[in-house]
């Protein structure tokens, strides 16, 4: 039988609340690490962010913490080369180095590669990798790489649908259903999706409800 993976539902009102309560609490930037063994005690869950560069990634980390300026969005897409701690009073949240940045220089993206993949091979309390997805393009190859290497890893991971706010309905149907056609051959996909806009607040409770329900 074909998984579905149906749109996340609207949190219930306890849910939505646990969500709320997980991040109304102190929410700070813990360290930024260059290599593994920088990583911080692996004494909690922790989740983690991964997308294409200029996927909308520190913009969503600001608005599901309701921090403006928590996540560092650059004007250049792919300078983030570390992997980003912050801490909260669940899990940590993890914001990983964007990917797929063609400027970048080919020695600083190999060393984001070799990071990234002993990041998500080697980290036992990775709880889940939320891959965002931008709306106006879908999934791109370089977003594959980095789902098989999720499958091979065993790290469940889910997508998270960015900038829904900038396609019409009708645009925003074609490239879900191209997600969904693209999930359908990776065994570690979780089945829902998460279809979010950081401008318009869209999605942002239910992934707050997602992950206070991990921890």
């Amino acid at each position: 039988m074909q998984i579905q993976f149906a749109l996340a539902p609207e949190p219930d009102h306890d849910a939505r609340e646990k969500g709320r309560l997980l991040f109304a609490g102190p929410v700070d930037f813990l360290k930024g690490v260059v290599a593994m063994d920088g990583l911080p005690p692996a004494d909690r869950l922790e989740v983690c962010f991964a997308g294409r560069s200029n996927v909308g990634k520190s913009s969503l980390i600001n608005a599901l913490t309701g921090r403006k300026a928590l996540a560092r969005a650059s004007n250049t897409p792919g300078r983030t080369q570390e992997i980003n701690y912050f801490t909260t009073m669940g899990p940590y949240l993890v914001d990983l180095p964007g990917y797929g940045y063609a400027e970048a220089p080919k020695a600083t993206v190999e060393k984001w590669q070799r990071l990234l993949k002993s990041y998500l091979s080697g980290r036992a309390t990775l709880r889940r990798a939320f891959v965002l997805v931008d709306t106006r393009h879908g999934v791109k190859s370089v977003d594959e790489d980095t789902m098989s290497l999720l499958d091979r890893s065993a790290v469940t991971f889910q997508v998270v649908l960015t900038k829904a706010d900038k396609v019409s309905q009708a645009e925003r149907n074609v490239i879900v259903d191209q997600v969904r056609a693209a999930l359908a051959k990776h065994p570690a996909a979780y089945p829902e999706l998460v279809v979010t806009s950081s401008e318009k607040g869209d999605g942002i409770e239910t992934l707050r409800a997602l992950i206070a329900a991990l921890a």
